[in-house]
C-alpha cells in the first residue's frame, strides 16, 4: 500500500455535525433529485467506521486492483456500447437499461458530488478513491438489490447501503426519509418494514463495493444475486401493492407526475387559441 498513502496529511475531518445535516435534509426532502444534498448529508455524519470500510477494501483483490490500475469507474459505467454488447441476462445490461429509463449517467453522479465539494482540495489518497467507488456503484446498487427510484426505493436503497457499509449519514437519510413518507401514506403502507427489511437484506448480503465491476457486469443478474447472497425486497413490494390498492403511484407518491399532466392538459386549449 505504500504506493498509494491512507489519508493526505492535509485532509480535514469536519467531524459530527448533525445541525448541518439535518438543513441539507430538509433540501433534500424539497427536492429528492438533489443529489448533491445527500454528499452534504454524508460528510456531515462521517465517523470512524468510514476509515475501517477504506482499510477493509483495500486489503481485498479488488482494492488492491484498483490501486494498481486505477481505473475510473465512470467511464467503464458509461460505455454502453460495451455494455450492450453483454448478454441481454446480464447485469450490465440491466443497468444500461435502468439509467436510459431514469434519464441517468454515472458522469452525471460525479458532477453532483463536484457540487457538493466546490473549491475545496483534492486528495488522492485511499479515503478519495474508497468515497469514489462508492459514489460511482449507487446505480449498480439498485440493479443488483432489485429497489427502484421511487422514493421508498431511493430510502430501501441507502438502508441496504448502510448494512453493506455502515456510516451515520447513510442510515440517517434511509430513516428520516422513511418517517416522513410514512406520515404521508396509509398506515397499511408498511414503510418502516421496507427499510428495515432492505438494512437486514445488506447486511446479509456479499459488499458490492468489494467486487470486480467489470467482471460483476458481464455476470447473469440473477447468479449475480445469488453468488451476493442478496434476497428478494418483499416488504417492499407489498408496500408498492399497499399503496396501488390505495390508488396511488408508487412512483409519483407526491402526486408530482399527475398535477404536472393536469396542467399541461389544461394549458393545452389555451396554447391552441395562441396559435
Amino acid at each position: 500500500m505504500t504506493d498509494l498513502i491512507f489519508a493526505h496529511p492535509d485532509r480535514v475531518v469536519g467531524g459530527m455535525r448533525p445541525l448541518k445535516a439535518w438543513r441539507h435534509f430538509r433540501k433534500l426532502i424539497a427536492d429528492k433529485e438533489d443529489t448533491e444534498q445527500v454528499f452534504h448529508i454524508i460528510e456531515a455524519l462521517r465517523d470512524r467506521r468510514y476509515e475501517d470500510h477504506t482499510r477493509r477494501f483495500f486489503a481485498t483483490p479488488a482494492g488492491r486492483d484498483a490501486i494498481a490500475t486505477n481505473t475510473h469507474l465512470p467511464d467503464l459505467l458509461d460505455d454502453h456500447a460495451r455494455l450492450n454488447a453483454l448478454p441481454a441476462d446480464s447485469v450490465g445490461a440491466a443497468y444500461v437499461a435502468f439509467m436510459a429509463r431514469e434519464g441517468l449517467s454515472a458522469a452525471g453522479l460525479v458532477a453532483e458530488s463536484e457540487k457538493f465539494r466546490g473549491g475545496d482540495a483534492r486528495f488522492d489518497d485511499q479515503l478519495e478513491r474508497f468515497g469514489n467507488r462508492l459514489r460511482d456503484t449507487h446505480d449498480l446498487f439498485h440493479i443488483l438489490s432489485g429497489y427502484g427510484r421511487d422514493a421508498l426505493g431511493e430510502q430501501c436503497v441507502l438502508a441496504f447501503s448502510y448494512g453493506l457499509n455502515p456510516t451515520w449519514g447513510i442510515l440517517f437519510i434511509a430513516w428520516a426519509g422513511a418517517r416522513v413518507m410514512q406520515k404521508r401514506v396509509p398506515a397499511d403502507v408498511r414503510v418502516y418494514a421496507a427499510v428495515r427489511e432492505a438494512q437486514a437484506l445488506g447486511r446479509a448480503a456479499t459488499n458490492i463495493v468489494h467486487q470486480d465491476i467489470a467482471a460483476l457486469l458481464a455476470e447473469p443478474l440473477d447468479a449475480a444475486r445469488a453468488r451476493l447472497n442478496i434476497g428478494e425486497p418483499a416488504a417492499y413490494h407489498a408496500a408498492h401493492a399497499a399503496l396501488r390498492a390505495h390508488g396511488i403511484d408508487p412512483f409519483d407518491l407526491l402526486g408530482e407526475k399527475k398535477a404536472a399532466s393536469a396542467a399541461s392538459v389544461g394549458a393545452a386549449p389555451e396554447l391552441a387559441k395562441a396559435a
